[in-house]
């Protein structure tokens, strides 16, 4: 058999020939979208390869990129990538004293970023001795930026257009690193994850997979998960591996920005976490109309409230695929199936080839009966970590599973169902309450848009309940019609003490709630305005 490296050029390079003409839909504020070709995603992309290596980048350099969802973005990603550099993905939404800790972390020596974000260069570079250079991205680079920032400057077309030659890509070895990201840190400090192309390019070939994302070349897919956010689940890769249409919405993810994208893009598939759809639905509701193209919403992140499925499908009329996974694991764990039917009780789907899942006791020993009973979930797979970056040791346990830290269950059928956070169980008067299970219960209720439990501090029992909820807009509850759905559903002893009803939940930049902030706020008193009730 021929020696063929599973890199990342493989993807560009099939779409480009053999879907050269399929379009990538850029948003545009204001206006139709920017479109542009995988033939031309190609050769610019190949070019600017060509202008990173003559400013002196080496395989393995890592250049950051801090940016929105653009095509100018995907032609850094495989720009980097297929020259052997390492695209590091920064999130915009963070701190400066938190992204220079990972741009330091990484070493970065290249910054790539867009240019409505780069004001925040000015609390930024000084704080990264890494950074050699900036280029822009999406609009043409302020010159006044290159008078005043302490490194040289370019936009990213004069960047190609002085040093853009053709480049050699691949030539390396498979596991090769690819890219760089960080975990969003709501569950501790954020770590770094390396991903390689060989890593990489088997999580493509999991994830079109009929029984996982099921793309085709018929297909146009809206990204609405964040290219900074474990390389959008994988969608530049796997759209252009099958020749689907891509939809990249740029920074605007609200609802009528994106029911106006999908709608001009005829788009069929749309990916994202609960907070977009959230959001497009209530938008939808206000100004009427429907998205008559949509087929399938793929939606991850923390777990979805049942009123919010039931919600999606009877609205929209698409079929809603839930999913798990994690940065870590490039992120596919489960999928659920668009080829099966909804089960009532929905759960995170099944593993496709390249994933294993097992299930422990608290001491790491493996069940002895992994299915109809509650466990630590690890997994091990050719696209889940060894170790995070700079880390001395291996993350994996003697049988060479990675621990996620998440309470599982697995039915009589296979499916995953994520039970909660193990460090989230609540120790009340010496015995566990799962927040997960009031979650998913109090989840059901159509008035509720978002709900959590968390943990306070109790003089006698230790720990006590506390439920937060983000009701719909326009919806009213006194907080105790929530607690009397737990009644009979739930021990009497995990019913929440308060009911804390907010206006907006706290949400990490992945768009999950975000439980270190909640928890934050509900012990420094923020909170105390909008306790609703109390036991």
């Amino acid at each position: 058999m021929q020696h063929y490296p599973l890199t990342l050029d493989k993807f560009i390079d099939h779409a480009a020939k053999w879907h050269g003409a399929r379009t990538i839909a850029t948003a545009v504020r204001g206006g139709p979208a920017e479109l542009t070709s995988y033939a031309e995603v190609r050769r610019r992309s190949n070019l600017l390869s060509g202008a990173l290596l003559a400013l002196g980048l080496e395989a393995g350099d890592r250049v950051g990129t801090l940016a929105w969802n653009t095509r100018h973005h995907l032609e850094m990603y495989y720009a980097t990538m297929n020259a052997g550099l390492v695209c590091h993905t920064l999130n915009p939404r963070l701190t400066a004293a938190h992204l220079s800790a990972m741009i330091n972390e990484a070493g970065n020596r290249l910054l790539a970023i867009s240019a409505n974000l780069t004001p925040m260069l000015a609390e930024l570079l000084p704080l990264c001795p890494t950074i050699e250079r900036i280029v822009v991205l999406d609009e043409p680079a302020d010159p006044a930026l290159a008078g005043t920032a302490p490194v040289p400057v370019d936009g990213l077309e004069a960047l190609v257009a002085a040093h853009g030659t053709e480049a050699l890509w691949g030539g390396f070895a498979e596991e090769t690193p690819a890219g760089l990201c960080f975990t969003s840190g709501t569950t501790g400090a954020p770590k770094g994850v390396v991903f390689t192309h060989r890593s990489n390019y088997l999580h493509t070939l999991m994830s079109i997979q009929p029984d996982a994302y099921c793309l085709s070349a018929k297909d146009t897919i809206l990204v609405a998960i964040p290219m900074f956010h474990a390389n959008a689940w994988g969608l530049p890769f796997s759209g252009p591996a099958v020749g689907a249409r891509l939809v990249l919405p740029g920074r605007d993810l609200d609802g009528a920005s994106l029911a106006s994208l999908i709608r001009a893009e005829a788009v069929t598939i749309a990916c994202g976490v609960q907070t977009v759809w959230i959001g497009l639905l209530d938008h939808l509701d206000a100004t009427g109309g429907d998205l008559p193209s949509l087929e399938r919403v793929i939606i991850g992140g923390s777990k979805c409230p049942d009123a919010l499925l039931q919600r999606l499908e009877s609205r929209l009329g698409v079929r809603v695929q839930t999913s798990w996974g994690m940065t870590e694991m490039s992120p596919i764990g489960t999928v659920e199936s668009s080829r099966l039917p909804a089960a009532e009780n929905r759960a995170s789907g099944r593993p496709p080839i390249g994933v294993d899942l097992k299930l422990t006791d608290a001491s790491g020993a493996t069940l002895a009966e992994q299915r109809g009973t509650v466990g630590h979930l690890k997994v091990r797979g050719a696209a889940i970590i060894d170790r995070y970056l700079n880390a001395p040791a291996s993350a994996l346990d003697e049988e060479g599973y990675f621990d996620t830290g998440d309470l599982a269950s697995i039915d009589d059928s296979g499916s995953l169902t994520i039970c909660g956070r193990s460090k989230d169980l609540i120790k009340s008067g010496g015995e566990w309450i799962n927040p997960a299970e009031i979650e998913e219960i109090v989840g059901r209720d159509p008035r509720v848009g978002q709900v959590a439990v968390i943990g306070k501090a109790h003089p006698k029992w230790g720990e006590r309940p506390v439920l937060v909820v983000e009701l719909r807009a326009g919806e009213e509850s006194d907080g105790r019609t929530l607690v009397d759905m737990l009644r009979g559903r739930v021990a009497d002893w995990w019913l929440p003490d308060e009911i804390v009803k907010l206006p907006r939940m706290p949400l990490a930049a992945t768009g999950k709630i975000d439980k270190v902030r909640l928890r934050a706020g509900y012990e420094a008193g923020e909170y105390a305005d909008y306790v609703s009730a109390r036991a």
